[in-house]
């Protein structure tokens, strides 16, 4: 067990799995480079954490947008409450780094443990809420067409695309 492991036992290691599986397959292998980017992280010793996390805010951030720019083809308005939660998630892994460079060498394991926590729950509903949307609309998201635009009114919903948020 790594020091980061030992710092945070009631955090088990995120592993990819079935459960995660939002039955979108770009958007779950990207989740799935998101969990092992993750995994990588957790395993370090907090003074060799801050380039990999730099690397995980920088997929974290292509990762979002592209989740994004799907949600407004098939229909989302731009400041829905999924994109806002992004934006929230983001700001705060930027704001670690800034804290670890201020000297709190131990931050950057503290998020890659809520990160863990947080994701499957994010995946679970908000992304697989999305990825739902985007097949019963007809989009694909490795061209990011619609099979018929008419079936999607642009910047209609604000929720975030699960049954556990309006």
């Amino acid at each position: 067990m790594s020091t980061t492991d030992n710092t945070f036992p009631d955090v088990p290691p995120l592993e990819w799995s079935a459960q995660l599986a939002t039955g979108d397959a770009r958007m779950d292998a990207t989740h799935e480079e998101f969990v092992q980017l993750l995994a990588a992280l957790r395993a370090l010793p907090p003074e060799a954490q801050l380039e990999p996390y730099r690397a995980l805010i920088a997929h974290t951030e292509e990762h979002f947008a592209r989740e994004e720019r799907w949600m407004v083809a098939v229909g989302f308005a731009a400041d829905n409450c999924h994109a806002r939660h992004h934006a929230e998630i983001l700001d705060m892994m930027r704001k670690v780094e800034q804290h670890h460079l201020q000297g709190d060498t131990d931050i950057i394991g503290r998020m890659a443990a809520a990160l863990a926590e947080w994701f499957p729950i994010h995946a679970q509903t908000m992304d697989a809420g999305l990825a739902l949307h985007m097949r019963q609309v007809g989009f694909d998201s490795n061209t990011e067409t619609l099979a018929d635009p008419s079936r999607v009114r642009p910047a209609t919903m604000s929720g975030c695309g699960s049954v556990h948020c309006s």
